[in-house]
């Protein structure tokens, strides 16, 4: 895994490196390195961070179990939310709300030790029945939540004294990674077991909500009470929409905000010139992919699929969309970030003469789909849907490309519309990712897809002990998913963000999502808040 931040006065790429570490999930630990790097400024308290977001949607709620976009995982996991546990500045696991845990050796009983004092936004003092009133709220069939395939493995969670103890059905080594997932956001109960109010956005995070216009815009205040020291320096937020990459980066180089997401990266060296803005660059788990639903045909038959994996030139994409931004992905959601990483699997390379092979194994001469496409989706996404239908066409494959709203892209074309373009953050641990996307009941199983052989290794691999065996599921059911899954995973991308030289920030960044990890409205501050 790789940072980088561009530096004006330093090298263009000036690297913040670090190597991959031992763990459950192993992430490497970028760090400040070499002279090109700002050092960092004492933490000033004061001001008010803009934020302009390549994300959003008007059927966004504060609800965190429904959050499906960088808008609101960013809101959350920055600002609104504590959660048992948290990626950290150097991508490793640390204590959150739990202040410490521990398993018994099967992995199948894990209790975490709650914290003492911490206070949510309203006042109440947090308690371990907060926590599994919050937890909870994921489990059962009528969950609304985006991540309930979680906790399908949970048998029984109660309180134990200061304590939450959690049994799991069977094993699994890595279930502190999942207690920090976005969706997780801790928030009162009613007393009787349920969380009092899940939209009102209340939580015990560093800062509170004040206005939220879902698609618009949200507006949050420091939290007075906030336990963490050496956190949560701006006396207030402002996150704006933006979803066109243009005026997002105009807003920048006008000073309208002082950081971006979601940098074009046709003009990221023309941003990286700018005197008062600085090009961050982080290499971990994101990745661009084209799901098809494989219940609707033609792409319930994989030789189709097959087919137009075949069809796509990834490196021209890479080259030319990317602009170098990143890696040609192998259809697996598992990038070089993660800790299984396999590069040896066999996966679809640009190949017109297999491209109209697999297409007659199909019973087709030709073939044509559509292809629904947004911005929304990520920087380059239509410009990728049009470059891969020149790639296609030779093989006697037409895409249709469809353009669709921003808005309400992610409720009305993601997984609704058979084909259609998506990003996914990726996540820390392989069982994570794979749990949450490719599992046959996973609520986010874009494609629909459905593989025994592949569901068995997962649970499998989940709870299994011995590293060599582990690592060697992990590369069967990537192998799998790459040769017969539903998704198109292309490229594995470097979050590119954009900052004002105004802001400053400590000797790490988190590069398990954009944006400091998510949380750069925690972490940051003004050098000076009063200019």
């Amino acid at each position: 895994m790789e940072k980088k931040v561009h530096r004006k006065g330093a090298s263009r790429r000036t690297v913040l490196g670090g190597a991959v570490g031992a763990g459950a999930a192993a992430f490497a630990g970028p760090s400040l390195l070499g002279a090109g790097a700002a050092k960092a400024s004492e933490p000033q308290r004061g001001g008010t961070l803009r934020i302009g977001l390549g994300h959003g949607s008007t059927t966004d709620s504060l609800d965190p179990a429904t959050f499906e976009n960088g808008f609101v995982s960013n809101m959350g996991m920055g600002g609104l939310f504590n959660y048992l546990t948290a990626v950290d500045e150097t991508n490793q696991l640390a204590p959150e709300l739990a202040a410490e845990w521990d398993a018994t050796p099967d992995a199948k009983t894990w209790t975490f030790r709650i914290r003492q004092g911490v206070e949510f936004h309203n006042g109440k003092t947090v308690t371990p029945d907060d926590i599994v009133a919050s937890l909870n709220y994921h489990r059962g069939e009528d969950s609304v939540s985006a991540v309930s395939s979680l906790f399908e493995q949970v048998a029984d969670m109660r309180v134990d004294g200061d304590s939450v103890v959690i049994e799991l059905t069977e094993g699994n080594a890595d279930y502190p990674y999942i207690m920090s997932d976005y969706h997780l956001g801790i928030q009162p109960s009613d007393g009787e077991g349920n969380i009092a109010d899940p939209l009102s956005g209340t939580g015990c995070g560093s800062y509170r909500i004040v206005e939220f216009e879902p698609g618009v815009r949200a507006v949050l205040e420091r939290h007075a009470n906030y336990w963490k020291t050496g956190y949560g320096w701006f006396d207030a937020v402002e996150m704006t929409t933006i979803a066109d990459p243009a005026s997002r980066q105009n807003a920048i180089m006008s000073g309208q905000v002082d950081v971006i997401d979601r940098v074009d990266t046709k003009t990221a060296h023309l941003l990286a010139q700018h005197p008062a803005v600085d090009l961050v660059e982080a290499t971990g788990t994101l990745h661009y992919t084209l799901p098809m639903r494989t219940d609707m045909a033609p792409f319930d038959d994989n030789n189709v699929r097959l087919a137009l994996k075949h069809a796509m030139d990834r490196q021209d994409i890479v080259d030319k969309v990317l602009r170098g931004y990143g890696l040609v992905g192998q259809d697996s959601p598992i990038t070089p970030a993660n800790r299984y990483f396999a590069d040896d699997i066999e996966h679809a390379t640009y190949d017109l003469d297999k491209a109209k092979w697999y297409l007659k194994q199909s019973g087709l001469d030709s073939l044509t789909v559509e292809l629904s496409t947004s911005e929304a989706a990520f920087v380059g996404a239509v410009d990728t849907a049009v470059l891969y239908r020149e790639h296609a066409a030779p093989a006697g494959i037409t895409i249709e490309v469809v353009r669709e709203s921003a808005d309400g892209y992610w409720a009305d074309v993601w997984m609704n519309k058979a084909w259609c373009t998506c990003y996914w953050g990726g996540r820390p641990t392989e069982d994570w990712m794979f749990s949450t996307a490719y599992s046959a009941d996973a609520p986010w199983n874009d494609t629909f897809w459905k593989h025994d052989r592949f569901n068995e290794l997962l649970i499998a691999a989940r709870a299994e002990l011995d590293e060599p065996l582990r690592r060697e599921m992990y590369r069967e059911m990537q192998q799998i998913v790459a040769m017969e899954g539903g998704a198109m995973v292309m490229a594995y991308a470097n979050n590119v963000d954009a900052a004002s030289t105004a802001l400053s920030h400590g000797p790490n960044i988190g590069s398990n999502w954009g944006l400091d990890g998510g949380r750069l409205m925690e972490r940051w501050w003004f050098t000076d808040p009063t200019a």
